[in-house]
């Protein structure tokens, strides 16, 4: 073990999903989330992969603060381990791998170091509560932007036929080892969005951000059955009017918020 390591904590004014991912491209590290900020580790330095997200940030339209230090080594992956505690969101039981179910819960592992959403974030905890309230048994659904897969994942142990669809491709490939660590298939899955489907569903969730779900809600209403329900998250304050605005041909069925964080149930009518 090296003496020291190197650690770079970034801390984006919004659209941390869009950080975070970004690192899990650069690094394939172990990606710490806390109070809002993002935190890699790597024995070399991590200057460059601050230039980048300092470039993310300007290309966003955001301010990012990223700060760079030179760490005495310790054993971080366990004590990164240490810091991700399991969740329960309605039935579901939200954990990492190296810890133990709970009983009478709808058991749900998603490892953080390997994934793109592990249910802490307030949109992901938000989808969650929507998915437990709204799907039931042989629903159809397709979860746009899937990441980690842990939307589909969880509507799946519900008893839905889920698609998966992510324009990152590696996104699909960690939904579906997320899939097979959970003992439960998904029935189609492809690299792109909802325009690539002439299928209609029973639910459509897409949790991504507030600029994608009006540059596509074209798509995503299509997607969805009349008396269906499309389920929107990734929308912080600024925007939710501008987004009810692009599905005001949507019944609101509710709007859940989570701090800054909005997530809308619609349903088509």
């Amino acid at each position: 073990m090296n003496e020291y390591y190197y650690q770079l904590t970034v801390t984006p004014e919004a659209h941390l999903d869009i950080f975070s991912d970004t690192l899990l491209e650069i690094m394939q590290n172990a990606i710490e989330e806390r109070d809002r900020s993002l935190i890699v580790r790597d024995s070399e330095p991590l200057e460059d992969v601050a230039w980048a997200m300092e470039t993310l940030g300007k290309k966003l339209g955001v301010s990012v603060h990223t700060e760079h230090t030179r760490e005495k080594n310790e054993d971080w992956i366990n004590k990164y381990k240490s810091s991700i505690k399991p969740i329960s969101v309605g039935n579901f039981y939200v954990r990492p791998q190296w810890e133990n179910p709970k009983e009478n819960t709808i058991d749900i592992i998603i490892n953080p170091a390997l994934a793109f959403g592990s249910g802490h974030h307030e949109t992901t905890y938000s989808c969650l509560q929507t998915i437990n309230d709204y799907v039931h048994e042989n629903d159809t659904l397709l979860d746009v932007g899937c990441g980690s897969g842990i939307l589909s994942i969880a509507a799946a142990k519900l008893g839905a036929v889920v698609d998966i669809c992510d324009t990152d491709e590696v996104a699909i490939h960690s939904a579906q080892d997320n899939f097979t660590l959970n003992n439960i298939d998904f029935h189609e899955a492809w690299t792109g969005s909802a325009h690539n489907t002439q299928k209609e569903y029973d639910i459509v969730v897409a949790n991504i951000i507030a600029d994608v779900l009006m540059m596509i809600h074209k798509d995503l209403k299509k997607s969805v059955k009349v008396g269906g329900i499309l389920i929107l998250s990734g929308i912080i304050d600024k925007y939710i009017d501008k987004v009810k605005e692009k599905f005001q041909d949507f019944e609101l069925v509710e709007n859940i918020q989570n701090k800054e964080w909005h997530t809308l149930v619609l349903k088509r009518i």
